[in-house]
């Protein structure tokens, strides 16, 4: 219940809003509260109530529109660097679209392209395909992992010439889950093409690794999990990714590593600072002053 003030009027309601288009209320601003006799008129000895601040949780919402579709676009942006990502369960469509990027950009040249796997798992059957298309890709493929890359997906990881680990990398070697429906002349040849698939699936990881196909389909029976040291070890993957080693981030210097007493630089491949150049007098400056 409202009860009136003790001055002896009752309460006003705030003035309204100012509207600010054409409509039923013309004008800049509020409509003025008329005056009433035996009121006091406004001024400094009666000052107009404050209306209270607007709550922000109150107020109206933006939402912004991107009309240029940003995930197409960055893409787009994407393959014209040659890097192509491939992320979540591979099924037999995102195959179809992977494959297709990789047959787009061996069509464009044989220049390094970059596939990107992320948290990556594949049904037996498209990780298949995408190994067909990576034996055929002119251009060398450096595969870069990061995530859980598990099951079939270590097959596609193994077609890439070169193989890269982010530091979050676990790779899950396991056996594919299949499943059959229909008569029992239909399960049996099924049957037979799911094992030559999966000979040929352990097969390419055996053959990277350089261990034997057995040992491959064992460490799947049990699930085995390897770290990216582990990783290294087993052969599934060269190196840590460096700036370094990923084609298609052009000006990017590689990482410091650090100055020890004796070191010739030399572990490239190449000529160090302490090796013997034609003309030189042949004396070490691996330490200096």
């Amino acid at each position: 219940m409202i009860k009136p003030r003790m001055q002896g009027f009752p309460l006003r309601p705030f003035p309204p809003e100012p509207f600010p288009g054409p409509g039923p209320f013309p004008g800049p601003g509020p409509h003025p509260v008329p005056w009433r006799p035996g009121q006091p008129g406004p001024g400094p000895g009666r000052p107009e109530p404050a209306r209270p601040a607007q709550n922000p949780a109150m107020a109206p919402a933006r939402i912004w529109f991107d009309p240029r579709g940003w995930p197409e676009s960055l893409y787009e942006r994407l393959l014209d660097r040659r890097i192509v990502m491939a992320h979540g369960n591979l099924d037999g469509d995102a195959a179809t679209r992977l494959c297709a990027q990789l047959l787009t950009l061996d069509a464009e040249g044989i220049a390094p392209i970059r596939l990107e796997m992320q948290n990556l798992g594949a049904e037996l059957s498209a990780a298949l395909s995408v190994m067909g298309v990576l034996d055929v890709v002119r251009g060398p493929v450096t595969a870069c992992a990061g995530g859980r890359i598990e099951g079939p997906a270590l097959g596609i990881l193994a077609a890439c010439q070169h193989r890269q680990a982010y530091p979050n990398a676990l790779f899950v070697l396991s056996e594919p889950q299949v499943s059959f429906d229909g008569t029992v002349t239909a399960l049996a040849s099924r049957e037979e093409q799911a094992r030559v698939m999966l000979d040929e699936l352990f097969g390419r990881i055996a053959e990277v690794t350089g261990r034997e196909a057995g040992q491959v389909r064992a460490d799947a029976r049990r699930e085995r999990l390897l770290s990216v040291p582990e990783a290294i070890e087993y052969g599934l993957v060269e190196g840590h990714a460096s700036a370094r080693g990923l084609p298609g981030l052009p000006g990017l210097a590689p990482p410091a590593r650090p100055a020890r007493e004796g070191d010739d630089g030399g572990g490239d491949g190449g000529p160090g600072t302490s090796d013997e150049q034609p003309g030189g007098d042949g004396h070490r400056d691996g330490q200096r002053g």
